[in-house]
């Protein structure tokens, strides 16, 4: 499949729960990880997910948040992925920060450079790389 997102998170539907409008599509990676994703009960059905189901999560670059430090508080936004810095890539505004996952999965984080300069971004420093669960989209072979 070619398309614009940067993160393709390949995975297996692991629970779906179904809801009056939204239906949450919980995906495991390979390193064990869980994306969710929160689609219309419609789309759900349209793409007929169920359990054990193969499926493709796209994420954008420029929806992924990136932590360093939690300081002690808790975040809402349900995909929480830590991970390793593997590149710092810097452009004239923004700057992309590939992650790679315990699994090997590859993460691309879009974020401005005063961003990459107030956290310190650099290679081989832990992040952890946020996304809610409404940036989701699931992918399925048709």
């Amino acid at each position: 499949m070619k398309t614009s997102a940067r993160n393709q998170f390949t995975g297996t539907v692991s629970e779906v729960l179904i809801g009056a409008v939204n239906a949450e599509v919980h995906i495991g990676l390979k390193g064990g990880e869980t994306i969710v994703a929160s689609i219309t009960k419609e789309s759900a059905e349209t793409l007929a997910i169920k359990t054990g189901q193969e499926v493709i999560a796209l994420v954008k670059a420029p929806q992924i948040i990136l932590v360093t430090d939690f300081g002690g508080y808790k975040i809402s936004a349900r995909n929480q992925l830590p991970g390793t810095i593997t590149q710092v890539k810097p452009g004239a505004v923004n700057t992309e920060v590939d992650i790679e996952l315990k699994g090997g999965e590859q993460v691309a984080a879009t974020v401005t450079n005063d961003s990459v300069d107030t956290l310190g971004l650099r290679k081989g420093q832990s992040v952890t790389a946020i996304f809610k669960a409404g940036a989701v989209i699931l992918a399925v072979a048709g």
